[in-house]
């Protein structure tokens, strides 16, 4: 299997879904994927979106013909802020903090999602990307999903915000688990430390995921543990995505604080180092992870090495027991309220 590791110097300054018949892709069929690993441009979604399509540009030049980027690329990940909460309350600035984040959010759909499904046709590239999706007054980290005639397939809202990361983001429901048939395979996204949680991953094997999305904000070398571990026990292509940011990529302060630290980083200054990659079935790592600077990771898949990792594990088919051990999936939208009338 081949595997490309490309680095562009300078990023930085840089409905209806047709059915489709998978007996039509046979297992032997490759594709080229790419995980972007670039920053947001924080509190400017326009320029953020721009950003992304010039992203694309590359990514489709290089042959690529699915691209997956970041956790909360649109919209932005808050790293180091507190948004002035703690126990008991909450500060005035705190509040303004979330209006801004608020108003960097997009909806889905929305003009925003219409102009990623528009640049996904235009470059003829399925799109799989992390966003901050506003809903009235509640926040979510959604990953959206589209196809390469320019069609928005869906998205997938966090099931579980991590720690802090609760207070200003809602919970996702079981409608939101997709796995999307598609011409360059079965695509769905597990974001950030979803990941952790085993009966998620299980429930996307048991939509025979092959192309697994791992959209996330953790740089830590033992993200790359976790994400071979997946690649092995679903038998499937593992392509993580993460940002790869610098003190500069945010506001200055006072207007944005990173809080927890003696003194507020240089603008030079790695706070978020990236470790993108790309991991075949088998565990073999294709291409990355990068820790270096923002970069295009590409790897090209041969979907004949989910067959052959199948031949000798597969979790939700030979080697499962469902006599002894099973999973039930609610998968129905959950509403606060529901209006019945006669």
């Amino acid at each position: 299997m081949d595997g490309e590791f490309v680095t562009t110097a300078g990023m930085a300054n840089v409905p209806a879904i047709t059915e489709v018949d998978m007996a039509s892709f046979p297992p032997t069929r490759n594709i080229r994927a790419t995980v972007v690993q670039a920053s947001t441009i924080f509190y400017d979604t326009t320029a953020t979106l721009e950003k992304a399509e010039r992203l694309m540009s590359e990514a489709a030049a290089l042959g690529s013909q699915l691209i997956v980027f970041p956790e909360a690329f649109v919209g932005g990940y808050p790293r180091g802020s507190t948004f002035g909460a703690v126990i008991g309350s909450r500060s005035a600035k705190g509040r303004e903090d979330f209006r801004k984040y608020h108003a960097s959010a997009i909806d889905v759909p929305g003009p925003e999602v219409d102009r990623l499904a528009a640049a996904a046709g235009k470059y003829k590239v399925h799109l799989v990307m992390g966003v901050i999706e506003r809903s009235g007054g509640t926040l979510y980290c959604s990953v959206l999903f589209f196809d390469s005639q320019g069609q928005y397939l869906g998205k997938h809202r966090k099931l579980m915000p991590t720690v802090v990361e609760r207070i200003i983001w809602g919970f996702g429901d079981g409608s939101t688990l997709p796995v999307f048939e598609t011409e360059v395979g079965r695509i769905g996204a597990v974001i950030c430390w979803e990941n952790r949680m085993p009966l998620l991953r299980t429930a996307m094997y048991a939509k025979g995921i092959e192309v697994y999305c791992a959209p996330t904000a953790d740089s830590r070398e033992t993200w790359q543990a976790s994400m071979t571990h997946i690649a092995l026990e679903g038998g499937c292509f593992v392509l993580s995505a993460n940002q790869f940011c610098r003190r500069r990529d945010y506001p200055p302060p006072p207007d944005y604080i990173f809080e927890g630290l003696e003194e507020d980083p240089l603008s030079d200054a790695v706070v978020c180092s990236g470790g993108s990659v790309i991991i075949s079935p088998s565990g073999t790592v294709l291409a990355g992870p990068n820790y270096q600077d923002e970069a295009l990771i590409c790897a090209d898949l041969d979907f004949g090495e989910i067959v052959r990792a199948k031949f000798e594990f597969d979790v939700v088919g030979h080697y499962a027991r469902p006599d002894i051990l099973s999973l039930s999936v609610r998968d129905e939208p959950y509403h606060s309220v529901t209006f019945v009338s006669n």
